[in-house]
């Protein structure tokens, strides 16, 4: 049988090798990717464990492709194991270059937006929920998804200022827009509006021009007085004016139609009492001690009680010097109505 000599056999092995088309660095047993009857790489069968030798594995859509479809050259040299080293960003870096953080390797498609978004600090609610993303986020793709700010006017500022009825601009309102508008609401409204001062009772059958008598809402401030001025100076039963009573409504009356019922609970604390003690509960009016409507400031007692006789009440005071039979003597030694 014919031999070759020794030294041409090493000058071929060196050939051999320094032919290899994959490099120097590539150092893997030749049989875990092809055979002896051809170059050709069967994939059904291939012994190389990506995973292993790489670091990456192939799982999803990687799996499927052939390794000439990211490896452009025979070296496998200038990959990285990240995404953006074979996929084109087109987000253009706006969400930075860790595509897992949305996409998984068997699709594009992204289904944890709502997610997604709870984490940035801005749940899709109400109206939110059914808008695409390119009608906040616009860009010239349509893809480019810069972020715009987590407050209600980076998006709404065009609503804001165009806004007629009322004016926001020419009223002075701010522009944080959930103090006011309610965010599950897809038409503006919402439980908060009128957040400063509750529409409750009488005030919740208003129209708003009732209350603000132009267009520019800011001049009203948030006091009874701003609106029922007119109210307290025509009031006859009591007069409120010669009564001394004060221009702060809430002190007897809340939002109820008609001004009833009254309760004047700081009466107790300031003057006399009538909520609590032997007087509570005994009274149905104020006109049972306070006899001149147009003149709280006056009072009887021995109108009310049933000793009122002013004989009798001399005999049971007849130890008391300087009795008077008058409702101020009364008051001037029983202050808070007690024996």
């Amino acid at each position: 049988m014919f031999r070759l000599p020794r030294f041409l056999i090493f000058f071929w092995s060196f050939a051999l090798w320094a032919q290899n088309p994959h490099g120097d660095d590539f150092r893997i047993n030749c049989a875990d990717c092809h055979n002896s009857g051809s170059w050709q790489v069967d994939y059904a069968t291939i012994n190389f464990d990506h995973s292993k030798q790489t670091g990456f594995e192939l799982e999803g859509r990687h799996a499927e492709v052939n390794c000439m479809d990211c490896h452009q050259q025979l070296n496998f040299k200038g990959l990285e194991a990240n995404c953006v080293s074979c996929h084109t960003d087109v987000h253009e870096m706006t969400v930075g270059d860790d595509c897992v953080r949305c996409h998984n390797s068997d699709s594009w498609l992204v289904f944890a937006i709502p997610e997604m978004h709870e984490q940035n600090g801005f749940p899709l609610m109400g109206a939110h929920v059914t808008l695409a993303c390119v009608d906040c986020h616009k860009s010239d793709n349509n893809l480019a998804w810069q972020r715009i700010g987590n407050e209600c006017i980076d998006c709404h500022r065009e609503d804001y200022t165009a806004t007629q009825n009322p004016n926001h601009l020419s009223s002075g309102f701010g522009t944080d827009c959930i103090q006011c508008h309610e965010p599950m609401s897809r038409d503006w409204g919402g439980d908060n509006f009128h957040y400063f001062f509750p529409l409750t009772g009488g005030h919740d059958m208003l129209e708003c021009m009732d209350c603000h008598q132009s267009t520019s809402y800011n001049q009203i401030e948030a006091v009874c007085a701003s609106c029922h001025i007119e109210d307290y100076n025509n009031a006859s039963q009591p007069n409120h004016i010669s009564s001394g009573f004060p221009v702060e409504c809430t002190l007897c009356h809340n939002t109820n139609p008609g001004w009833s019922p009254a309760s004047f609970r700081s009466h107790d604390d300031n003057y006399f009492p009538i909520y609590s003690g032997r007087h509570a509960g005994v009274w149905n009016s104020c006109a049972e001690c306070h006899l001149n409507p147009s003149n709280f400031s006056s009072f009887s007692c021995i109108d009310c009680h049933e000793h009122s006789n002013e004989n009798e009440m001399r005999d049971e005071h007849d130890d008391v010097g300087g009795f008077r039979f008058e409702s101020t003597a009364c008051y001037n030694c029983h202050p808070r109505g007690e024996e």
